[in-house]
């Protein structure tokens, strides 16, 4: 076992610095049109799903709760007592590619019933994006960007520092947890509100 006591954290401390810088980077690229069709989406539907694969699911399963929070319907796909989804529903799905086959072909059907689809996103031209009603681009690398994190990091240090979709999904949860500080704005929601629907067998 390594001797922990060498261990000076430089490699901690660079990766969330560098969360951080990209992070205040993704903020200040968002599209504001997109932003406002995706939370008027949400808002108008009856139903609000969200689905992700792998981290991205857990990023999607956090949203979910805090919709729930919120008092919208809101469900995560695959759960056991997760219902059907109608046309007059929303579904959003987080995917750094956009090129999640399981994730993809849910989509397909999301759309042959009829029903909204948002993506979250790092490739708006993906076949997810191509796909969408709203493709919500939150700029990351993705776990198939084996091309190095931005071009800036040309000698590919920095990949350590945020492996395979570690950016996309930090950045998706952040933005995500920010939406739904929108919601709260525009609906007048209180803490209290939000309290009162958080679970209490826990």
């Amino acid at each position: 076992m390594k001797d922990v006591s060498s261990i000076k954290c430089e490699h901690l401390i660079s990766s969330m610095q560098l969360i951080a810088h990209h992070l205040e980077s993704v903020a200040e690229d968002l599209d504001k049109e997109s932003i406002r069709n995706m939370i008027s989406t949400i808002l108008e539907a009856d139903s609000v799903f969200v689905m992700g694969a792998g981290r991205s699911g857990l990023v999607g399963k956090a949203f979910a709760m805090r919709l729930m929070h919120l008092g919208l319907k809101s469900y995560v796909v695959g759960e056991s007592t997760t219902p059907a989804v109608h046309p007059e529903d929303v579904v959003v799905t987080i995917s750094g590619s956009g090129e999640t086959k399981s994730i993809s072909n849910l989509g397909k059907i999301t759309k042959d019933i009829g029903a909204k689809l948002i993506t979250v996103t790092s490739n708006p031209n993906s076949t997810l994006g191509n796909l969408s009603d709203v493709a919500m681009e939150i700029k990351g690398r993705t776990k198939d960007d084996t091309g190095g994190y931005l071009e800036r990091h040309m000698r590919g240090e920095y990949s350590l520092l945020t492996p395979l979709g570690t950016s996309f999904e930090i950045s998706s949860l952040v933005f995500l947890d920010a939406v739904i500080a929108e919601i709260i704005s525009i609906t007048g929601a209180s803490e209290d509100d939000l309290k009162s629907r958080h679970a209490k067998l826990e």
